[in-house]
């Protein structure tokens, strides 16, 4: 009985260390007497005590991988420093374990290598303008050369861009310069602006008193004119009332004489008198002669 207990007491230490459960986003490289036998996926498996050993545990999910500046120096001899931040996804285990040795400082080196590469290729200011070109290149040349590997190179990015002190500052000179080009640039069509606003604003006050002296002018017209017309009107509605009531021409006369006094009696220095007016003066001049004559003669 002892030795039956004993027994299951070893089995159970050889075969629970043995059951393996392999989580999601995992897979396990197994290799049976040294050699690669299988990839476990997430699940309950059992390895034969041993036999077979786990080579590699490897995880599934994207990693993001941010390497050190690196020294570059661009079609213009600048040197400036790099850093670039890659990211990748292991899509075939056993290529990820037996294709490279120490696969992370294998995609490090090649990654320098290929901004280096590119970089040479371009100048300083196509360098700190062309990030999605250096970005696009990198990506499409590492995923080409890791594939081997078993590995996916999502993306790749640029972080910094470090030129030498001397030229930052250069830079920031130029930019500083540029600001305040901007700035005079924007003040002076502020300016050009406003004194457009101030000529249009002043001509069409101009245009309004125009039209407002032209009204005016046409108002006082038609006051003048509708007086004048009134007048005349006044003066035809007297001359009708008189031919209503059949005056004689004696009436005529007297309105006549009254006229001519009104006129005498004001300011003009000239009296023109109608040639009806001037016979019957005549007329009144002869009477009063021969009445002097009579007068005389008796």
């Amino acid at each position: 009985m002892s030795v039956l207990i004993a027994i299951l007491i070893i089995v159970l230490i050889l075969v629970i260390p043995n059951i393996k459960i392999v989580p999601q986003a995992k897979s396990y490289v197994i290799e049976r007497l040294g050699s690669y036998y299988a990839t476990w996926k997430n699940g309950l498996h059992v390895k034969i005590p041993f036999i077979d050993r786990i080579a590699n545990i490897v995880t599934l999910k994207e990693i993001v991988k941010d390497f050190e500046p690196q020294p570059v120096i661009t079609k213009d001899n600048v040197t400036m420093q790099i850093d670039t931040v890659v990211y990748f996804q292991i899509t075939d285990p056993k290529l990820y374990t037996y294709g490279v040795e120490y696969p992370i400082n294998a995609i490090e080196n090649l990654t320098a290598t290929t901004l280096r590469n590119i970089i040479g290729e371009l100048e300083l200011d196509q360098t700190l303008t062309s990030r999605d070109i250096i970005n696009s290149k990198m990506r499409s040349i590492l995923d080409e050369a890791t594939d081997p590997w078993g590995i996916k190179v999502n993306r790749v990015e640029v972080k910094n861009i470090l030129p030498p002190k001397d030229i930052q500052e250069a830079m920031e000179k130029q930019m500083r310069a540029e600001r305040e080009r901007r700035e005079k640039i924007l003040q002076a069509e502020g300016e050009k602006k406003s004194s457009i606003l101030i000529a249009e604003g002043e001509k069409e006050s101009a245009i309004l008193r125009a039209e407002a002296d032209k009204e005016a002018q046409i108002k006082r017209a038609e006051g003048e004119a509708e007086a004048m017309l009134k007048i005349k009107n006044a003066e035809a509605e007297g001359i009708k009332l008189l031919k209503d009531a059949k005056a004689d021409s004696s009436v005529l006369t007297l309105k006549s004489y009254e006229t001519l006094s009104h006129m005498a009696d004001g300011q003009a220095t000239k009296i023109i008198v109608p040639s009806e007016l001037q016979s019957i003066a005549t007329i009144g001049t002869t009477l009063k002669e021969m009445l002097k004559d009579d007068k005389k003669s008796k």
